[in-house]
């Protein structure tokens, strides 16, 4: 199983436009994938240490290990495909 953490906060823009997004592909890949929000400005030593620049950004984990990542808002369809190829692997 892999882990996708979400690093956000409430007032970023592409964050918002995100989250029905995110909620659609953790509903699609329930049991398949784990997701953990994490709020930046409450979480900030969690931020530095995944080098945390821009938000939103999906940090992709196997075995407790980053494996990928994606920055930036994008299409459900987009976002599937990223994590697809690491359920395939």
């Amino acid at each position: 199983m892999i882990k996708v953490l979400d690093f956000w906060a409430e007032w970023c823009y592409p964050c918002k436009i995100m989250e029905p997004v995110i909620a659609k592909v953790e509903n699609e890949l329930k049991g398949k994938v784990i997701f953990e929000k994490i709020n930046v400005d409450k979480d900030p030593q969690v931020s530095q240490k995944y080098n945390i620049f821009s938000i939103p950004t999906y940090v992709v984990e196997k075995n407790g290990q980053e494996v990928d990542r994606i920055i930036g808002a994008t299409s459900k369809e987009s976002f599937l495909d990223f994590l697809n190829k690491h359920l395939t692997s």
